[in-house]
């Protein structure tokens, strides 16, 4: 068994991707529209379906909009340098949220950013040695 994906609902597909695609550096994979559904998924990652685990990007087209809940946690990539991460991010006119530093009683440095939705996504520096 392994983990093939984890679906994210979105108000703004266009939007999203260009998050997903364009700032985090991740690849459109697929994408197919359900007309009588009224929705669109797409899939996006840094590897293919085949190799690792992806996102799922649904968007329901009769919503903007979602209330991300309380139990819901954050999306985890790793990252050669969690502060240039975020220098790049920021750059892109992406939203920093926790700027990155190591993390509350441990060394592993970390950072938070958010997508267009909300969703947090947290950068972990690559360990060395």
């Amino acid at each position: 068994m392994r983990i093939l994906h984890t679906m994210l609902r979105v108000g703004n597909l266009e939007k999203s991707l260009d998050f997903y695609t364009q700032v985090l550096g991740m690849e459109l994979l697929r994408r197919q529209e359900y007309p009588e559904g009224k929705f669109t998924i797409a899939f996006v990652g840094y590897q293919n379906e085949a190799d690792g685990t992806v996102l799922e990007l649904t968007y329901n087209w009769d919503t903007s909009s979602y209330d991300l809940g309380n139990a819901y946690g954050h999306i985890a990539i790793e990252v050669e340098d969690a502060y240039q991460a975020c220098e790049n991010i920021k750059k892109l006119g992406g939203k920093v949220v926790r700027e990155a530093g190591p993390m509350k009683h441990g060394k592993t440095i970390i950072a938070f950013i958010e997508d267009p939705d909300g969703y947090k996504i947290e950068f972990i520096q690559k360990k060395t040695g």
